[in-house]
């Protein structure tokens, strides 16, 4: 694949990401934002590993899916953030042709299984909540993997399909780009050739990668709350609602952005909007994510507190 994308990016050898702005009083204030938000998600998200790692209350299939959510987050935040924030404070804000193709692919291979793990970890709602007896039978240890395993692969198989379709095209400048690090609709807006094939291309795997999973949890969660209206007592409605809330608010942040960023024409793209939203996506998703799932959660504050000592466990 290599010598593929080598032999068809023409005359360019490196990409000039533009970022958020030229002023620099504006991009220091944009560098210690970034940069609380990058470390905050690294902290946050290690804390939850750790947590569901020492604490062998944790060891059951929602917290391993958390654990797996939590170490792609950390991922997906360090392919784009600490490039930009050396880019805010630098004057050279360049990237090698190798390393834009590097950083797209491993972008997209971590959202893509992101995406989909949000699918699994809705069935495994489903199952937990409208099968509570058969609950660890049908999600064993082998299955978890395997459904893991399955995401990953499967976010491998298309970056490819992404990365292939968009640098097989000629690049022979301008090489600046519009935008904080390499995404595809951003890098598309410099080919030297036509688009509507990569357009098609975009659209139909921004459905199989984002309407198909979200058809997953909408199916999964329509079930689950005919499970809960069925429920008697409101108390244990509310116990069994409390467990999605926190599920529905990050797919939520997650998904919304990327359909309008990857189902979105490139004619009718801003590179200013497209910017904002992959930064939602991208960093501010992975840095709330910890927040929704341990504000919402007394598992994970009663392992806290048990780690650290500070405080009393609650009940």
């Amino acid at each position: 694949m290599q010598d593929l994308l080598w032999k068809n990016h023409s005359s360019i050898s490196e990409f000039i990401l533009l970022g958020f702005s030229r002023n620099s009083q504006t991009n220091i204030i944009l560098f210690n934002i970034f940069l609380f938000l990058y470390l905050s998600t690294l902290v946050g998200n290690g804390l939850i590993v750790t947590l569901i790692y020492l604490d062998s209350r944790l060891h059951t299939p929602m917290y391993f899916f958390l654990s797996v959510l939590s170490m792609l987050d950390m991922s997906y935040v360090t392919t784009t953030v600490p490039q930009m924030l050396v880019h805010l404070i630098c004057q050279k804000k360049t990237i090698s042709y190798v390393g834009c193709v590097a950083q797209m692919c491993i972008f997209l291979v971590l959202g893509i299984t992101e995406g989909w793990l949000f699918s699994i970890m809705a069935y495994d709602r489903y199952v937990a909540i409208c099968y509570p007896l058969r609950y660890k039978v049908i999600m064993s240890p082998w299955l978890c993997v395997a459904l893991v395993a399955f995401c990953g692969l499967w976010g491998v198989s298309c970056s490819l399909v992404y990365t292939v379709f968009t640098m097989r095209l000629p690049y022979c400048g301008p090489n600046e780009i519009n935008h904080f690090f390499c995404e595809v609709p951003a890098v598309l807006k410099l080919a030297c050739a036509d688009t509507s094939l990569n357009d098609r291309v975009d659209f139909i795997l921004g459905f199989i990668l984002l309407l198909v999973p979200l058809s997953f949890i909408l199916a999964s969660y329509v079930r689950i709350f005919a499970a809960i209206l069925r429920i008697r007592s409101a108390q244990g409605r509310l116990k069994a609602f409390s467990t999605c809330a926190s599920h529905i608010t990050v797919v939520t942040m997650f998904c919304g952005p990327a359909m309008f960023m990857y189902m979105n024409p490139g004619a009718n793209a801003s590179p200013e909007r497209d910017k904002k939203l992959a930064l939602f996506y991208n960093v501010i998703s992975a840095f709330l994510n910890p927040i929704i799932y341990s504000l919402r959660n007394k598992d994970v504050k009663r392992a806290f507190f048990k780690a650290t000592g500070l405080g009393k466990t609650p009940q």
